[in-house]
């Protein structure tokens, strides 16, 4: 009787003990679960307007989402456009480093040389842009040094291959007109890279800069005049954003359109060929992902598009009396019937 006094005190002491712990250790716990979760915040900033990204965004944000980045969880994005009145970037910019955005996201290179003017602090991360370094943005694509970073797109290079497929689709091609805005350093280089293709090819270039999108109309009586077989809609935040009005015009004219992405021909241009802009979206989050993580932006080099689409919009050719060549169908990413 007496072992099972003593055992019983000690299995009594055992759990008097236990429950010590639990009570002392308990609040140690709770903080820990309780400990609050890290919320960051980027800055999106588009020259354009948000809704020429909507086939962008969303696979911005699912790349966010894969790396583990929820929106109202770990995440808010703050999102603003310029909507082509570049003047006010600085307004836009100075709002969006008020907020204390850890990175700013930018689209179009008048939004990450904006940015880049506004701060050699934060860390920006360009989804989208023509020429880094000939604009000075960065030193090197390998060494970008400075607060800048992401992916950038040279339209020169892929100027030539345009207009081949412009030839490929319209046998009879001779006269090209070139829309753009006119005095940006990208168009430039554009332009001279497709009137260099242009007398490979014995394809007459016809530049039509159009700063003001008042002079549009005009300009298309001008191609008219001109006996303009086929348009090229040169790539810019400034075209993008009229780029609903200047289709409708090429249309209402019956002239072929090439322009540079899938957004476009979803609004009924003929003919894209560029860098598939989905990919290059969710490819900037992976610059965010190491940024928020503790690398410098100085150490992510720089890149170009790896993945390419041709789109064709069957629909808008047919509305116009043409028809592309079935070699030329084959080899669409994607076709609009």
């Amino acid at each position: 009787m007496k072992v099972a006094s003593h055992q019983w005190a000690i299995l009594s002491k055992s759990i008097f003990c236990i429950a010590l712990g639990t009570v002392l250790f308990a609040p140690c716990f709770r903080a820990e679960a309780q400990q609050p979760v890290k919320i960051y915040r980027l800055g999106f900033l588009s020259g354009g307007t948000l809704s020429a990204l909507k086939t962008t965004i969303e696979p911005f944000r699912q790349g966010l989402r894969d790396l583990g980045y929820i929106e109202g969880k770990n995440l808010t994005i703050e999102y603003r456009a310029a909507e082509g009145k570049f003047e006010q970037m600085p307004e836009i910019i100075a709002e969006l480093i008020g907020l204390g955005v850890n990175v700013i996201v930018t689209s179009g290179m008048p939004a990450v040389i904006a940015a880049k003017k506004a701060t050699s602090t934060i860390p920006i991360v360009t989804a989208n842009a023509d020429n880094l370094v000939e604009a000075g943005v960065v030193t090197s694509l390998a060494h970008p040094g400075g607060n800048v970073t992401g992916l950038t797109r040279v339209d020169a290079d892929f100027s030539a291959k345009r207009l081949e497929l412009l030839k490929e689709s319209f046998s009879k091609l001779s006269r090209v007109a070139v829309l753009s805005y006119g005095t940006m350093g990208g168009d430039q280089e554009e332009l001279h890279e497709i009137q260099s293709a242009g007398r490979k090819l014995a394809i007459a270039i016809q530049p039509f800069p159009t700063p003001d999108p008042g002079q549009f109309l005009a300009a298309f009586d001008e191609m008219k005049k001109k006996r303009s077989d086929a348009v090229i809609f040169l790539a810019s935040s400034y075209t993008q954003i009229y780029r609903e009005q200047l289709i409708e015009l090429a249309m209402k004219n019956r002239i072929p359109s090439m322009c540079s992405n899938s957004t476009w021909v979803d609004s009924g241009c003929v003919l894209a060929y560029g860098p598939k802009l989905s990919e290059m979206y969710r490819r900037a989050t992976t610059y965010i992902d190491k940024i928020l993580k503790g690398t410098k932006p100085a150490d992510l080099p720089v890149e170009r598009p790896t993945q390419f689409e041709l789109v064709i919009n069957l629909k808008t050719a047919r509305q116009i009396g043409l028809t592309i060549p079935p070699n030329v169908l084959a080899r669409a990413d994607r076709v609009i019937k």
